[in-house]
């Protein structure tokens, strides 16, 4: 089949499969393989020979190795050492090793064994990545540790691929040149810091947008390519590049100009890699494949659930939930396990049956996810949120959200050492203020009972810095209403925000973004030229006349049309009290 009717086929296939594979809720991973089994030669036989477009789609996980270099800057990989090298280092050597270890059993060489357990230890990180983020489940505490795994499973991802030739050559007659793999790193290293951002800085200019396009994409296929005239792979070369360049003003730049280019390519490698599902062997001995899925996903799931207990994840849902999402093989399992069969270390009819095994995993996983999903319901049934218990004291402030404003108020409040208690709804923002050594308490300041506890009948003053409008609201009427001696000095997103608020009767109102906005203006009307005393009196005049449009504006808010009068009169009523005014005069 000519191309132009092949791209065809891959759009239509594509377009049609991934959207009714996420609408059931599956991921588009799997409907770029399951496009794949469909079109391929297993099936439908619209393409016949899926190698050629797999080794060019192969670009795509080359791109997506240069933009998780990107994204490895050191800070970030240090706040997360523990999780990353310590969990995940642990799960990839000790399902590797029980893996492996079932392998040898089964009578397969102990070389062969070895690399097999690394090579199907590894999970799929566009899969759970993409799976946890649309049920919205990456922030929860095994959201985080399997980001941490997939993390470090993504780094080892390197030296393996690396590795696997050199292991392979053990038996072969040439010898790797070592000293010509460390000069294309050590050159791409010097050359990445101190030619690479030079040259972007020329490109970027010029003010082309297509021309750093084409840059971005030269720097990614030109670093895979010095290392594989080094001997090593193409992936190598994109990742140190990306890891070159994490902290460069260009980082963003390059990432959205390379991102499209790696979704695309990245979707034909999984299409690629369906249509090279050898479905007869599956029909052929399916007892044999099943077998070798079971003992993966038993394997990897029991190593998983015992590490994240021995890490910390509380309870008995965390951890099956972490071991349910991550016990499928992953994508780089058909990079790995095509090197390891040209290196001669794994036979053809080994990585073939692997392969789909890997496949099969995955496309049960989604399956297995919902299983625990509805048994963990049916174990946990959804009711009250169990809140945490509060201490007993008599602090004279409570502060409900403590997110950005919540913080800033709290650490004030301990500099002049007065003590205050701080509510939080959401569990994962607890989780993190509670790491940085910070007291907060989970619950939802709008119940009464929590309210009590807390000591509201008994405070002075009540910080309101929840962020989401609903929720303020709702704290705001049950402190008014159940404490009306309550002082409530309350934070507002917007103007719609503050309304509400002062409907319920909350009089010391905030506008978030007002006092960082007329800072702003006060620096850009210094610039601009104007005297000191110029910047005082038309900053003041504008923040005298905004307070006086809120109160205006409060009693018309529900009429769109005297909203916008009052904002028109307003505001000509401001220039034409500055425009008078001798202090701008020449």
């Amino acid at each position: 089949m000519e191309l132009l009717p092949q791209v065809i086929v891959y759009l239509v296939a594509a377009i049609i499969a991934v959207p009714l594979s996420k609408r059931l809720g599956f991921g588009s991973v799997l409907g770029y393989l399951a496009a794949g089994i469909i079109i391929g030669p297993s099936a439908l036989r619209l393409v016949k020979d899926p190698e050629h477009i797999l080794h060019f789609a192969e670009l795509g996980v080359v791109f997506l190795l240069f933009i998780i270099g990107l994204e490895l800057q050191p800070s970030r990989l240090w706040v997360l050492r523990r999780m990353v090298f310590g969990l995940g280092a642990a799960q990839v050597l000790l399902t590797g090793i029980v893996i492996g270890v079932v392998a040898w059993l089964a009578g397969v060489q102990p070389v062969t064994a070895g690399v097999t357990g690394i090579i199907l230890a590894l999970s799929s990180t566009a899969f759970v990545l993409q799976m946890l983020a649309e049920k919205k489940q990456l922030t929860t505490s095994y959201g985080r540790a399997a980001f941490s795994i997939l993390l470090f499973q993504d780094l080892a991802v390197i030296p393996l691929i690396a590795l696997l030739p050199l292991i392979g050559e053990t038996s072969s007659a040439e010898t790797p040149n070592l000293m010509l793999m460390i000069g294309a790193v050590g050159g791409l290293a010097v050359g990445g810091r101190y030619l690479l951002r030079p040259a972007l800085r020329i490109v970027a200019r010029t003010g082309i947008p297509e021309l750093f396009t084409a840059t971005a994409l030269l720097v990614v296929i030109g670093s895979a390519m010095l290392m594989q005239l080094a001997g090593m792979s193409l992936v190598l070369g994109a990742f140190i590049a990306g890891m070159l360049l994490a902290d460069s003003e260009y980082r963003h730049e390059l990432e959205a100009d390379i991102a499209p280019f790696k979704g695309l390519l990245l979707g034909l490698f999984f299409i690629a890699v369906g249509m090279s599902v050898d479905l007869q062997l599956l029909a052929e001995r399916p007892a044999t494949i099943l077998s070798v899925v079971a003992v993966l996903m038993l394997c990897k799931g029991l190593v998983l659930f015992l590490l994240a207990k021995a890490f910390g994840l509380s309870g008995i849902a965390a951890p099956v939930s972490l071991a349910a999402v991550l016990a499928q093989g992953g994508e780089f399992a058909f990079v790995l396990f095509a090197l390891a069969t040209d290196a001669g270390i794994v036979d053809d009819e080994l990585a073939g049956l692997l392969v789909l095994a890997v496949v099969v995993s995955m496309l049960l996983t989604p399956i297995v996810y919902l299983l625990n999903e509805a048994v963990s319901k049916r174990l946990n049934p959804p009711g009250d949120p169990e809140y945490d218990a509060m201490d007993e004291h008599d602090h004279d402030v409570i502060i409900a959200g403590f997110g950005r404003v919540g913080q800033i108020a709290g650490r004030l409040l301990r500099i002049v050492n007065k003590p205050f208690t701080a509510l939080e709804i959401d569990s994962s923002q607890v989780d993190v203020v509670r790491r940085y050594g910070n007291k907060v308490y989970y619950g939802d300041a709008s119940k009464l009972e929590l309210l009590r506890a807390a000591g509201a009948h008994k405070a002075k003053i009540f910080i309101l810095a929840i962020d989401d409008m609903e929720a303020s609201v709702r704290t705001a009427e049950a402190v008014a209403r159940h404490f009306p001696n309550l002082k409530i000095i309350a934070r507002a997103r917007n103007r719609r925000h503050q309304h509400r608020l002062m409907d319920i009767g909350v009089e010391h109102i905030f506008r978030e973004t007002l006092l960082s906005s007329l800072a702003i203006s006060e620096r850009l009307l210094s610039d601009l030229g104007f005297r000191d005393e110029q910047v005082g009196k038309i900053v003041s005049a504008f923040r005298e006349s905004d307070e006086k449009l809120i109160v205006q504006q409060h009693a018309v808010h529900d009429d769109e049309e005297k909203l916008i009068q009052t904002a028109r009169d307003t505001a000509q009523e401001l220039e034409s009290l500055l425009r008078n005014d001798e202090t701008f005069r020449a």
